[in-house]
């Protein structure tokens, strides 16, 4: 993964717990693209103040009871009037990215609009992360991120304030055991 080359299947990066970036501190970034023109994902445990039904558009029918405690996630520094939704795979249709693990993504309004009729999980994510060519390879190989397999319940089911650590602990580790000198701060 460091050398540039095209991922494979989605990652699950962690910032080095010693990163003092004010923008990916303590992140947890959902990585679904990675190749020699750059990278791209969502952090996805920031959830901001507002609500879903505070920042999308949908007929008034459409009762969002079920969501009405379903925070927007900041996913990232870039374009941040653009969301995208994380959901379980089987909640898309053939237009949408369906990820390995179970997961999948979407931009599209009405695909958010059917998820939120048929009650699935989601996770909506205002901007996104993205590097240029070969940033985020010299990003990892500077210490900046460790990395691990993606895993759907650990993005739609735990607290968003346990995702960072429970990300840790799949690799074996707590923010305590390690010692990663990121070459930016």
């Amino acid at each position: 993964m460091t050398d540039g080359s095209t991922l494979s299947e989605p990652l699950l990066l962690i910032a080095s717990p010693q990163m003092r970036d004010p923008i990916f501190e303590g992140s947890l970034v959902l990585l679904w693209h990675h190749d020699s023109d750059g990278a791209a994902g969502v952090v996805v445990n920031r959830p901001l103040e507002q609500h879903i039904e505070e920042v999308i558009q949908v007929s008034p029918e459409l009762d969002l009871t079920p969501y009405a405690e379903t925070r927007i996630n900041w996913g990232g520094p870039v374009e941040g009037g653009s969301g995208t939704v994380v959901t379980h795979k089987e909640m898309v249709s053939e237009e949408d990215m369906e990820l390995p693990h179970g997961l999948a993504l979407t931009h599209s309004q009405e695909t958010l609009t059917r998820i939120l009729e048929q009650g699935g999980p989601l996770m909506l994510c205002l901007g996104y992360a993205g590097w240029g060519p070969g940033q985020l390879a010299r990003e990892m190989a500077e210490g900046a991120w460790l990395w691990t397999d993606c895993d759907a319940n650990l993005i739609l089911n735990t607290p968003p304030d346990q995702r960072y650590a429970a990300a840790l602990a799949s690799l074996g580790l707590s923010a305590h055991s390690v010692l990663m000198t990121p070459g930016y701060t």
